[in-house]
């Protein structure tokens, strides 16, 4: 009896020596660089150098430290809410995450890479001054993603990568884009569990949309209220009522866009199609866009990136023919608030969404605001984004939006 409670001493012993070299006072990473709309032109101008429709073969990719920290900060948040920061350099590569846990404790995970045989092979890992072998390492990394229904996507990457080269300033990527591989990736973002919440959604917004006549708007407020209605019958608690939100989120985003999620997935092209309809906010589609777009990105646990997207996309008009305009940028504001409510209290937003609200819970006063300036009046009146006159006007319409009476 003796040497039984003896090695549970030794075994809890032992726990407790890996707890406290494992946890650490100090994150590892400290808080970089908000995401700017420069970072979010770069991610765009990838996007289309590597669009999906283009034909199949051999593709390459350069990926620089900041565009590499850029994809691992949007994959940390959606997962555990970390911050990532990445080193490159002659065949290696270093990745550091660091994630507050209660008590003012934080988990710091430190892995590092080299180039071998035209691939990344996982040389060092650890978890605060913790080492661990890099064979456990990759074999728990497997386990975690088999836990996150996450391991499809890494067959995907497996199937598709085809080499990598480390360098001191990008990691350059060879991938072999093959037929029906746009549908795998965009399959591969949703999870089989999400689909019969998608299914639902999509056959209430059919249902809603189906009962106004062709070419009649449809309010982005009473849209949000049916499908609010849905998620909170669909809901147990906080937990539910997230993952429904962002299902309808989804579709509704995908809608007010034009979108059929039966281009993407092959399981929806058996759900009720919606008939068309145009979704407003205050009797503007490109409100209700901006709005929806943000409040998505939002969800999605990255609201720094949703307000970059808001500013590139303004920065961009004000470069072509629309111009810059501030109430794009309030309802963008809106739209990511919106967001952050359903990661905070989605329950009791569901349930006032499902009371009904008027479009002025949702959109600020948005009349006033300079709207449609081209770059050099733009210039000329705020001196660029980031200049006072400039940030005199953004925190004027987070303090609109901060007034929004959607919740106490």
């Amino acid at each position: 009896m003796r040497w039984i409670v003896l090695l549970l001493l030794l075994t809890a012993a032992a726990w407790l020596a890996c707890a406290a070299l494992a946890l650490q006072f100090e994150p590892r990473v400290p808080s970089g660089a908000p995401v700017s709309h420069e970072d979010v032109a770069r991610v765009m101008q990838l996007v289309r150098q590597q669009a999906p429709d283009q034909a199949a073969g051999l593709r390459r990719v350069r990926l620089s430290a900041r565009d590499l920290e850029l994809l691992a900060n949007h994959a940390a948040h959606r997962i555990v809410q970390a911050r990532v920061a990445v080193r490159l350099a002659a065949g290696a590569a270093q990745l550091d995450a660091s994630a507050a846990l209660p008590f003012g404790l934080w988990l710091n995970l430190h892995a590092g890479w080299v180039e071998s045989e035209g691939a990344a092979r996982l040389h060092s890992l650890a978890i605060g001054a913790l080492p661990l072998p890099a064979g456990l390492g990759q074999r728990l990394l497997q386990a975690w993603l088999q836990q996150r229904g996450l391991a499809d996507e890494l067959v995907l990457a497996r199937d598709l990568v085809a080499g990598v080269r480390l360098q001191p300033d990008a990691l350059l990527l060879e991938y072999r884009w093959q037929a029906g591989a746009p549908r795998r990736v965009l399959g591969s973002l949703v999870s089989r569990d999400e689909l019969p919440r998608l299914e639902a959604h999509v056959g209430a917004l059919a249902a809603l949309a189906g009962r106004r006549a062709p070419g009649a708007p449809l309010p982005l407020s009473q849209a949000l209220a049916r499908l609010a209605a849905l998620a909170v019958q669909r809901s147990r608690g906080d937990d539910d009522a997230a993952r429904e939100w962002r299902a309808a989120v989804i579709v509704l985003t995908a809608y007010a866009n034009g979108r059929s999620l039966a281009q993407w997935l092959p399981a929806a092209r058996a759900w009720p199609e919606p008939p068309p309809r145009h979704v407003t906010l205050d009797g503007r589609e490109d409100l209700a866009l901006h709005f929806l777009v943000s409040a998505l990105i939002a969800i999605d646990g990255t609201s720094p990136l949703s307000r970059a997207v808001g500013v590139y996309k303004e920065v961009s008009d004000a470069r072509g023919a629309s111009g810059f305009s501030f109430d794009d940028i309030a309802a963008d504001r809106a739209g990511t608030r919106f967001g952050e409510l359903t990661l905070a209290r989605p329950l009791a937003l569901l349930q006032r969404l499902a009371a009904g609200v008027d479009e002025a819970a949702l959109m600020p006063p948005w009349r006033d605001l300079p709207q449609s300036l081209p770059e050099r009046e733009f210039l000329r009146r705020f001196g660029g984004v980031g200049a006072p006159a400039y940030t005199r006007m953004i925190e004027e319409v987070d303090r609109r939006v901060a007034a929004l009476p959607l919740l106490p």
